[in-house]
């Protein structure tokens, strides 16, 4: 583990003190703390008026009671969540998560790297996030949108297309959006287009919009194996997961010439080494919402669904962890090491634990962190927000332009950045620190509010 510099210690303790019992978040923290030594040493004035510890503290936490009544007209309740973290360069921006793990660590985590993913894009938007401990699989099309609208019933008096403006996440799609917004616009009496993101098209989504995630991570990742004189093509590519980010992931890894040979769910994973049939997933997880495991049983011969031990098992040379937060652990990167694996891209936030993050580093393999490749997500979301202000609508094709654009940008930002404080080649404190940096001089521009 990296030592973080004496300055910051006290910093990191008080933070483990003042959050308890929040391991991802601590997680987080720490990993950012360990990039700054650098940075305060040469601009000493980011330790001054408690910049840092300001940062590591949210603006603003919101826990709320969510009441609805199932199918079977039996009440139901569950917690909500919104932390408006960050909002130095704009409105808060990130994503609702649904998922039976969410609790107020993880959206912390979660608004925390937000922030610093949203500087390195250079929109202006500030970091959030939120979500609930409300498990979507297996309820039906009208239980979800009754607690959509619950969910909506607290969170709507808290949001503003100059405020906070959420987008999807794990478990919350274009028909959750479609509810949320739904619920916003009968409570406010208004069509405020921008105050949500991941909208569908025919009421102020943006094209590429469903795509950008993953889109934006194998950009990054391209940009960064161009940089060392390899590429996508020909190469063997494990992705985790199979929601919207792995789905686009594995699209846009074809458009490049790579083979993708695994994709997963939290049943298991299935191995396919004439290379997945990414139409068949979107019909098995878009259409059908079924599980995986499904993919084998139509794809038939030549296909294997594992449901022990572990996707990152499976040979590759380039890895995209594009599932949820510490699913590639150290034991996982060693067995990718030594199976010769030489590039790695965080499509989820935080896939990779710190152990494994350091195998990867030590043993030479290209690592492009999430807080720099999961950026073309909340990129298109700005991009949403600026055409809903204008009342325009892009193509398909100018928004993914924008968003290469972006992703570029965010690669060489991380890659000069890193250079320029001595640790040329590691893009995570290059994205750590270039995202610290924006966030921390518009904070002292600001005053100490």
């Amino acid at each position: 583990m990296t030592q973080i510099d004496e300055k910051l210690e006290a910093i990191l303790g008080e933070v483990l003190r003042r959050n308890a019992g929040e391991p991802e978040f601590h997680q987080a923290v720490r990993e950012v703390l360990e990039s700054l030594g650098r940075v305060v040493a040469k601009h000493p004035a980011y330790a001054s008026d408690a910049l840092i510890e300001r940062i590591c503290e949210p603006e603003r936490q919101i826990i709320f009671r969510i009441p609805w009544i199932d199918d079977a007209g039996q009440v139901q309740i569950n917690r909500g969540f919104r932390v408006q973290f960050n909002s130095a360069l704009g409105p808060y921006k990130g994503g609702i998560r649904f998922h039976p793990s969410v609790n107020i660590g993880i959206i912390k985590f979660l608004g925390f790297e937000q922030t610093f993913k949203n500087a390195l894009t250079g929109l202006p938007i500030g970091g959030g996030k939120g979500g609930a401990d409300f498990n979507p699989r297996g309820r039906s099309d009208r239980e979800i949108m009754r607690f959509c609208q619950s969910f909506m019933t607290e969170l709507f008096r808290h949001l503003g297309e100059h405020t906070d403006v959420p987008a999807g996440d794990i478990g919350v799609g274009g028909r959750e959006i479609g509810y949320l917004f739904g619920q916003y616009k009968r409570l406010t009496n208004r069509y405020e287009a921008g105050v949500l993101t991941g909208k569908g098209l025919p009421y102020g989504g943006s094209r590429a919009r469903k795509e950008a995630t993953g889109f934006g991570a194998v950009y990054f990742v391209e940009r960064m194996l161009a940089a060392n004189s390899t590429s996508f093509e020909g190469r063997r590519v494990s992705v985790s997961g199979s929601g919207n980010v792995a789905i686009y992931t594995m699209e846009k890894i074809l458009d490049f010439g790579g083979r993708v040979i695994t994709c997963s769910d939290s049943n298991g994973y299935v191995v396919d080494e004439n290379g997945i049939d990414l139409e068949l997933v979107k019909e098995i997880k878009e259409v059908r919402r079924d599980r995986i495991s499904e993919y084998a049983r139509l794809k038939g011969t030549g296909v294997n669904y594992i449901d022990t031990g572990c996707i990152w098992d499976v040979p590759c040379d380039i890895a995209m962890p594009s599932a949820t937060q510490n699913e590639l652990t150290g034991k996982d990167a060693r067995t990718l090491v030594k199976n010769g694996v030489v590039a790695v891209g965080e499509g989820a936030n935080m896939p990779c634990t710190p152990e494994a993050v350091r195998i990867f580093q030590e043993a030479g393999v290209l690592f492009a962190p999430g807080k720099a490749a999961n950026a073309g997500g909340v990129a298109t979301s700005a991009l949403e927000m600026q055409q809903n202000a204008s009342r325009d609508s892009w193509t398909f094709e100018q928004t993914e332009h924008r968003l290469a654009e972006i992703m570029k940008n965010i690669h060489d930002t991380c890659a000069e950045t890193a250079r320029d404080y001595g640790v040329a080649g590691d893009y995570v404190q290059g994205a750590n620190i270039a995202g610290f940096v924006r966030v921390a001089e518009a904070m002292r521009a600001l005053g100490v509010i």
